[in-house]
């Protein structure tokens, strides 16, 4: 019978392959302003979250509500920002990207409207506003893919802090693990080739080899679904030569 392959326990969602919530503090999103109104906010505190590597900064608006933002570089504990169209194009201001001019950095962006900023967390990211048009505004993520976004989504003009963070190493497996953990990433990761027949589908034999294609078809069933799932190509790039 075997057991059941790693990609199909981790499926099922168990407790060991789910992200850890201690440490969490609260949804990093704007508040859930009118588009039209201008508000004032002062950061008041710089705060850590576990699984996160940006730093979160602890808002405290006009209304006397706190809210969690993902902190953009230059952000000190006393800066003021502003919220809302009348807001003024400067760093750490949050504006519709309508009000954004082009060529500007924005970061934390709203994939729908006021639903509080669900693109450009990661630290060190951020995107420009590329162009306007009259129902559109177009903007490069660091992909290099250009999507056409709503003008009346908000977004944090500047980039996410703690960029360079995952430069700097580890030098123990137990903290890269602490970190994957929080993150709830599988670590370590095993090759398929070097466990037992039992276990994957590429495992077993007298050598580390898989014995069969590794490519799979798109509707492969689950448990067999390992490998090059439904590549266009594989093995080198063949290059031809010029005549």
């Amino acid at each position: 019978m075997g057991k059941r392959t790693l990609v199909r326990r981790r499926g099922k969602g168990g407790k060991q392959f789910r992200a850890i919530i201690t440490g969490k503090i609260a949804p990093t999103k704007y508040p859930n302003f009118e588009i039209n109104e201008v508000h004032h906010g002062i950061v008041m505190d710089l705060v850590h979250e576990r699984g996160r590597d940006a730093p979160v900064a602890k808002i405290k608006f006009d209304d006397n509500n706190y809210s969690y933002i993902p902190a953009p570089e230059g952000t000190t504990v006393g800066s003021k920002i502003e919220i809302g169209n009348g807001a003024k194009p400067l760093s750490k201001n949050i504006l519709d990207l309508g009000s954004i001019p082009d060529g500007t950095l924005v970061c934390n962006i709203e994939k729908n409207i006021g639903d509080g900023g669900k693109l450009i967390k990661a630290a060190g990211t951020s995107a420009i506003v590329f162009s306007h048009s009259v129902d559109s505004v177009k903007v490069k993520f660091p992909s290099g893919m250009i999507l056409n976004m709503n003008p009346k989504c908000r977004a944090m003009i500047g980039v996410v802090a703690g960029g360079g963070k995952s430069e700097k190493p580890f030098l123990k497996a137990g903290n890269k693990a602490k970190y994957m953990q929080s993150r709830g990433r599988l670590y370590p990761v095993v090759r398929g080739i070097a466990q037992a027949a039992v276990y994957h589908p590429h495992g077993g034999g007298r050598h580390q080899h898989i014995g069969h294609p590794s490519s799979v078809a798109r509707n492969t069933p689950p448990g067999a679904k390992v490998g090059n799932i439904a590549p266009r190509k594989t093995g080198r790039a063949r290059i031809k030569k010029r005549q």
